[in-house]
């Protein structure tokens, strides 16, 4: 038994897309298309990318390939890349996050834990549990939750998690 397995992953990546999607829903969306500087994504285009963060490992681990050695990686972010550009509002985006991150939860929920020590070669030579794998989605997708709050704070807005943590040591401090 792994002390680390489906449901955990499940439930961590449910926090991680909520926080996501609590961002989406207090960005406002006359500043979707704002990017941070030249050439990097807008808004839109993070949520977006956020959204089909969980293509790749729906590409490889369902249909439990073993290594990645001729996978075409190009083929594969190009159509991500071309989602990236479609005009989505800021409800679809946010629809977008909810469905994808549910179902993505709920597949994680359904594996065997047997899944996910098992081993993916990569195309530099060396490899990976599943399991490292899977963990990679959530921590892509915290890196650009990352890049989103500094968004909000250049847009004017105090992400949910500081006004959490700033009412937290508040209510601490009245108490001592």
């Amino acid at each position: 038994m792994l002390p680390y397995g489906p449901h955990e992953l499940a439930a961590a990546f449910r926090t991680v897309r909520n926080n996501t999607i609590q961002i989406a829903s207090e960005i406002p969306e006359d500043k979707y298309d704002f990017a941070a500087a030249p050439g990097s994504r807008t808004v839109r285009q993070l949520l977006t990318h956020i959204a089909f963060g969980n293509e790749f490992a729906m590409a490889v681990h369902p249909a439990r390939l073993t290594t990645l050695t001729g996978f075409n990686f190009p083929q594969f972010i190009g159509g991500l890349m071309a989602e990236e550009q479609k005009p989505r509002t800021r409800a679809e985006l946010i629809d977008l996050l909810r469905s994808r991150g549910d179902a993505f939860a709920a597949w994680l929920e359904s594996l065997d834990e047997s899944i996910l020590v098992e081993k993916v070669s990569m195309p530099q030579g060396d490899a990976r549990s599943r399991l490292e794998m899977i963990m990679g989605v959530k921590e892509h997708e915290m890196h650009h939750r990352g890049q989103l709050m500094l968004v909000e704070r250049m847009l004017g807005v105090v992400p949910h998690l500081t006004r959490q943590m700033q009412e937290r040591l508040a209510a601490a401090a009245s108490r001592t």
